[in-house]
């Protein structure tokens, strides 16, 4: 990288001990200790958010990993949470997939108003600045999105380091299995009503969370084999050819979902 090239000897020997600890990542209190360690020098913030999924279908899943009280994936609402991911990705897009920052009073700045009655919200309204990175699966075309949430004005100063570490963070968010979201915790799948088996519809899940065959396969701790047996038969009882056909017809109508798909 570019970014590497002006960095001194010792730049470039703490990259390597924050990289080479992330590696090691495989529970959410384990990412949580990393965020809150030597990385904070680089990119200093009190919330990330992490994104993934087809964006264009409002198909989003996402994790929240923040020390802050109460500020947890759980207990954000995934409704008036979308439209924040939407427009925080559609902005990454305009800018041609580049990361950028935004403070209070900047146009485009997108939590004025509140609009998130949860303790997210409540957190987001005391930030003074954000930034934003993603990258694209080029095996799933499915893209994900980070975003840091500061409650000081200098994030501007972390786009380099942004750069530099997101391949490393993408990494280490991909080994730590993500928290169920609340619609999903509540056992009220869309896919019951298929005929599918339990280990069918954990499958779907992660599916409709972006999730390739290999990756389930490690979440599940099972063969990759057995996971695309698993698809297959998913596909049959569903009638479609492909995945995005798999989640469109499980997910739930906007009539049953108040009148949003997620």
């Amino acid at each position: 990288m570019d970014q590497l090239s002006t960095l001194s000897a010792e730049q470039l020997s703490r990259y390597f001990r924050i990289i080479t600890e992330g590696t090691g990542i495989r529970r959410h209190n384990e990412l949580l200790a990393w965020l809150q360690g030597e990385i904070q020098d680089f990119l200093p913030h009190e919330i990330l958010i992490a994104a993934w999924g087809d964006f264009t279908a409002n198909l989003i899943g996402y994790d929240i990993v923040s020390a802050l009280p109460g500020v947890r994936t759980e207990n954000a609402n995934p409704q008036t949470f979308s439209p924040l991911l939407q427009g925080l990705f559609n902005r990454w897009i305009q800018m041609g997939k580049s990361p950028y920052t935004l403070g209070v009073g900047e146009s485009g700045f997108l939590l004025e108003g509140g609009g998130l009655r949860c303790p997210l919200g409540k957190a987001l309204r005391g930030m003074r600045s954000l930034l934003v990175h993603g990258l694209t699966d080029e095996r799933t075309r499915h893209d994900c999105l980070y975003v840091i949430f500061s409650s000081e004005r200098k994030l501007h100063e972390s786009l380099g380091a942004m750069q530099i570490l997101l391949p490393y963070l993408d990494t280490a968010l991909c080994q730590v299995t993500p928290l169920i979201h609340p619609e999903s915790a509540s056992g009220e799948s869309p896919s019951t009503d298929w005929g599918l088996s339990k280990r069918e519809i954990e499958i779907m899940n992660w599916i409709k969370m972006g999730k390739a065959n290999s990756e389930i396969a490690g979440i599940l701790n099972i063969s990759i084999f057995t996971v695309k047996n698993h698809v297959r038969n998913i596909f049959k009882r569903l009638d479609v050819s492909n995945r995005m056909q798999a989640i469109s017809k499980v997910a739930p109508s906007r009539k049953q979902n108040g009148g949003n798909s997620t």
